[in-house]
């Protein structure tokens, strides 16, 4: 194992350059081959899970969600806190920010960015939940690819970019998180779900949260500075791909459903005018028929 990760480690080395000295020794980041192990682990529960509770009952699991969920809010919102005090600090630059002006800002972006990537190895228990409570609808591709992916950059950009610019997409994706995980920790309680409103408006701030990252990585693509320019462009299109998956769950989930509600209000509209015209003309039979016998 010592000699495959030394052997990764030096291709990474040659492609990518010297990695950032700061996160040297840090827990999950001195090798990849833990990172790769947890999410083909993922992958292969997510492939082997539903055919295990095929004939299973699901799993209620209410309590450990609530308590999942509230510890997810709490988190995204200490992250979110720290993040956005530490830009301040640092004074960072909104149009292109490099990794090493911030002075002690810098470090305190470093230490707020690596629960950021832990907490992506956390958040594979959104689908092991689906999982359990044979919420199977749930895994969509954009579920998997989402989770599966974002552990794996989030190792990249904290070896090689761990502040500066990178601040910015983890900033405003900790907020939505506050708000996500928080609307499900409190759908987990039956009583409170007439309150839940603001399921739809979820997705709807992930994909303002996705248009303002490829604008703000944008800039410095247009104003450089000291950030490495490959980092910019591939965030720009993996932010483009999440746009077209986000959108088209969006559609499916939203847009057909209000689509297929007005179908069954439309329907129910005339099957009860065909109901009244039918009783109608029934009624005017009947008394046909006692006005005939009467004769």
């Amino acid at each position: 194992m010592e000699l495959l990760d030394k052997t990764i480690n030096s291709y990474f080395d040659v492609w990518l350059g010297p990695r950032d000295p700061r996160v040297k020794g840090w827990l999950l980041l001195e090798n990849y081959t833990p990172t790769f192990i947890f999410s083909a682990l993922y992958l292969l529960i997510v492939w082997l899970g539903p055919k295990y509770m095929r004939n299973k009952q699901p799993f209620s699991c209410r309590g450990i969600l609530v308590i999942y969920n509230l510890g997810l809010t709490l988190l995204s919102l200490y992250m979110f806190y720290e993040l956005v005090t530490g830009v301040l600090e640092g004074g960072y630059n909104f149009f292109c920010q490099d990794t090493h002006s911030g002075g002690e800002a810098d470090m305190k972006i470093i230490r707020v960015l690596w629960w950021y990537y832990f907490s992506k190895l956390i958040e594979f228990m959104d689908t092991f939940f689906f999982i359990l409570r044979k919420n199977n609808h749930q895994i969509t591709v954009l579920h998997v690819y989402h989770h599966a992916t974002m552990l794996n950059i989030w190792w990249f950009v904290m070896n090689w970019v761990p502040c500066g610019h990178s601040y910015f997409g983890a900033t405003l994706n900790s907020f939505i998180h506050v708000l996500m995980y928080s609307y499900y920790g409190l759908s987990a309680v039956p009583a409170m779900r007439p309150y839940l409103w603001w399921k739809k408006y979820i997705t709807q701030g992930q994909l303002i949260q996705f248009v303002l990252t490829i604008f703000q990585t944008s800039c410095g693509v247009v104003w450089p500075c000291a950030f490495p320019q490959g980092w910019l462009y591939f965030q720009i299109f993996y932010m483009i791909s999440l746009i077209i998956l986000f959108t088209n769950f969006y559609i499916q989930t939203y847009n057909k459903k209000a689509s297929s509600r007005r179908k069954e209000y439309q329907n129910g509209s005339t099957a009860i005018a065909n109901g009244y015209t039918n009783s109608f003309s029934s009624l005017e039979n009947n008394v046909k028929q006692r006005k005939q016998r009467k004769d």
